[in-house]
C-alpha cells in the first residue's frame, strides 16, 4: 500500500488462536498512524476479530483488553491520536494485552 508504514501488533493468546497466527501481526497502516487506523487495518486483514477487540457498534475498547506501546498504557487515549513514533516507524510493537481480573 502506497505511503502506508508497516507495524507490528502483538495479540493475547485467545486472539491469535482466533486469527490463526503464532507471533505479532505485521500490517500496513496508511498514516496518520492511531489507535483506530492500526485496528481497522487489524479486523480488515482478519476479519475475524471484529467484535473482541473493540464494540461493534460504539468501537470503544472491550472491558478486559489493554493496549500499550512504549511501556506506555494507551487505553484510556483517544483512538484518533497518533501513536508514538517509534510504533509508528515499526521499531516498537503495538500490544492489546488481556486484562486480569479477580478478587
Amino acid at each position: 500500500m502506497a505511503g502506508s508504514t508497516t507495524i507490528r501488533v502483538s495479540l493475547p493468546h485467545h486472539l491469535r488462536t482466533l486469527a490463526h497466527v503464532s507471533g505479532d501481526i505485521e500490517l500496513n497502516v496508511p498514516p496518520p498512524v492511531t489507535i483506530a487506523s492500526v485496528l481497522d487495518a487489524l479486523e480488515a486483514a482478519y476479519p475475524m476479530l471484529r467484535g473482541t477487540i473493540r464494540d461493534h457498534d460504539t468501537r470503544q475498547r472491550r472491558a478486559f483488553l489493554r493496549f500499550f506501546a512504549c511501556q506506555e498504557d494507551l487505553s484510556h487515549q483517544p483512538h484518533d491520536a497518533p501513536l508514538p513514533e517509534e510504533v509508528a516507524s515499526g521499531k516498537e510493537v503495538f500490544l492489546v494485552i488481556g486484562a486480569i481480573a479477580g478478587g
